[in-house]
């Protein structure tokens, strides 16, 4: 199931890059997602981890989500910058994540440094040591609201 849907993918994200539909062209991209599936599944990388179909379900929410709290840090940083003042305070801290795989703990590294202001500098096991522009976006991270989404994602409760 996971080769068909690897394929599936891989097929619609070529035929959107491509933008060409003659048959010549549809045919020489079939063979390409098939050779890769198939190299793919003889490296044995189509597995959970390599492609999470289970996750597809609750991908668009999550999306929604941290797009959200990604212009809400933007706006946040950009009213720093342009204050006279610069009212800066950077700080480290270290968190501790609640996901139980590396694929989820990947994830909310990421978030975390997609997020303006704040980014991800070491992952050691399950705790992760950021660097934030401001003592606040320190604290929410502590809060543990981005760590509760990301569980949520990775467990299927966004």
């Amino acid at each position: 199931m996971r080769q068909v849907s690897l394929g599936l993918f891989l097929f619609a994200f070529w035929l959107i890059l491509s933008g060409h539909y003659t048959p010549f062209l549809l045919a020489i991209g079939l063979g390409s997602v098939a050779l890769a599936v198939y190299v793919s599944s003889r490296m044995r990388v189509v597995d959970a981890e390599g492609h999470p179909i289970g996750l597809l379900s609750r991908w668009l929410g999550y999306l929604v989500w941290l797009y959200i709290e990604i212009m809400k840090s933007a706006w946040a940083v950009t009213r720093i910058i342009i204050d006279p003042k610069l009212p800066i305070s950077p700080t480290m801290t270290k968190v501790r994540a609640s996901q139980k795989t590396p694929a989820g703990i990947a994830t909310y590294a990421n978030s975390i440094t997609l997020t303006p202001g704040t980014i991800t500098t070491d992952v050691k096991g399950n705790v992760l040591t950021i660097h934030a522009l401001v003592r606040g976006g320190a604290d929410d991270l502590e809060g543990g609201d981005m760590d509760r989404h990301v569980s949520g994602f990775e467990r299927g409760r966004v």
